[in-house]
Parts: C-alpha cells; structure tokens; sequence
C-alpha cells in the first residue's frame, strides 16, 4: 500500500495516519501457515522539525502450535515498528532510513517485512511447559509418565557405586 506523504513533507509538527489489514495467511513457518486470520496494522507519519517518522503496529492472532508439547492454541501477536523516511539518503548503510519514491512510502511492505521478521522462533504455549517424554511421548504437563528413567550411560559407573552402599 503506498501512502503519500508529499502534503506534510515540510510542514514540521503535521502527521498523517493510516490504517489496513494484510493477508499473510501465505506465508509459511517451520512448515505451517500460522498467519489465517488478517493483520491489522494502524500507524503513523509525524513530520517533527523536517524529520518524518513512521511509526507502525501490526496485529493479529495466530494459530500457533507449542514448540514442546505440540499443543495447538491461539497468540495474540503484535509486532512494533519505527523508521526515519528520507527524500535521498547521505549514508547509505542506515536501516533505519527508508527512501521516499515521489513522497511516497511502501507501508504495506514495510508492515509485511516488520510482521515476518518479528515472528518468534520458538513458540510456547506457557514458559513452565514440560513438553513431552522422550521416550513414551506422553504430555508431562498432565503429570508424570510411567517410563523407567534409566541413567545416563556416560555415569553408569557412578550408579553402580551408589548401588553399593
């Protein structure tokens, strides 16, 4: 989605607002498409003392499937970004500065990339989730399993002496 800001360009203390839903139900992580419902995203261009901000929220919940136990749930996700907007660019190697093409900023874009990158890389459906046995596969976290826990064979040694005792 491309938003013109030519109208507050130099006109230091203005800010336009916009807002838009993405499908991103297209995109895939670690083999799934957690993104079915639409983003919303809602942000803003402030000109402050001829400097242009952008800033921007991107929301949604996903269908998310738990890292450990492999329990699927619902997360609430919200992603914040912020960047400079620039005519033409002095340094060349600053992120934070994207370049204006006509007055015009690419949000949808810049939403799009912001949302994807800041998707987590290990999903939890609580942080004291045990996940599940090894061996039996059974859900710890409805209680213990009935498996024998056996020593590491690296201390074998250091068994048989408590055996001794």
């Amino acid at each position: 989605m491309l938003f013109d800001v030519k109208q507050i360009l130099h006109s230091p203390g203005k800010e336009l607002g916009f807002q838009f839903e993405m499908d991103l139900s297209d995109v895939e992580f670690g083999g799934r498409c957690p993104i079915s419902r639409p983003v919303q995203v809602e942000g803003k261009v402030r000109n402050s003392a001829d400097v242009l901000e952008l800033t921007l929220t991107a929301r949604t919940t996903l269908d998310a499937m738990c890292d450990r136990c492999g329990k699927e749930f619902l997360q609430d996700k919200t992603i914040p970004y912020t960047c400079l907007l620039a005519e033409e660019l002095e340094n060349e190697d600053n992120d934070e500065i994207v370049l204006l093409e006509d007055g015009k900023v690419d949000v949808g874009d810049l939403a799009r990339t912001a949302f994807i990158l800041g998707m987590d890389t290990k999903t939890l459906c609580s942080e004291d989730c045990k996940g599940l046995c090894p061996r039996c596969g059974a859900d710890l976290n409805l209680g213990p399993c009935s498996c024998k826990k056996e020593a590491d064979p690296r201390l074998a040694v250091l068994a048989k002496l408590l055996e001794n005792k």
